[in-house]
């Protein structure tokens, strides 16, 4: 008696070496691709971190100048010297006076010392506004950026605008 042996093809149960290889590097290309984002990620942290205090500093003196102005009235003059602006401000509590010079904005109550508000400035206009029924004042503020680091200097330009009204 002759056996007929049948030759059944084999089930495929593994991976080639191939089809692995091919899987390895695309897990490899992702995990890169994943680090360079994380990396840029951690890099804009870490510049702008030193510009959270300058930003937050700007954010009070504009609250500082806005109360300021609030509080004095429709007596608020603009005096310019040698290239220096002087914002005055007239009110019940005093003269309160701003100025931008030497890449800081400084402010002075009555007659008083002159105190360093902001340090690193670019640039500072404070301007009347006229409005229909009021003049409002407005402040133009921009912060220098940051020069150092890993991040390219000049990506971010911090501009503020404070618009205030002053009582009449």
């Amino acid at each position: 008696m002759k056996v007929k042996l049948r030759l059944q093809p084999r089930a495929r149960n593994g991976y080639l070496l191939a089809e692995a290889l091919v899987y390895i590097g695309l897990v490899v290309m992702l995990m890169s691709l994943a680090s360079v984002m994380l990396m840029r990620c951690i890099d804009g942290s870490v510049a702008l971190r030193p510009n959270v205090g300058e930003i937050s500093a700007a954010l009070q003196a504009g609250e500082h100048w806005r109360a300021d102005v609030r509080a004095g009235g429709s007596q608020a003059r603009l005096e310019t010297n040698s290239g220096q602006q002087t914002l005055l401000l007239t009110s019940s509590r005093g003269e309160v006076a701003y100025r931008f010079s030497s890449k800081a904005v400084f402010r002075r109550i009555g007659q008083g010392p002159w105190f360093r508000l902001l340090d690193n400035v670019s640039a500072s206009t404070m301007e009347p506004d006229p409005r229909p029924n009021v003049t409002a004042w407005r402040w133009e503020l921009e912060l220098q950026p940051r020069v150092k680091g890993a991040v390219r200097p000049g990506r971010v330009r911090p501009l503020f605008t404070f618009l205030a009204v002053p009582k009449l």
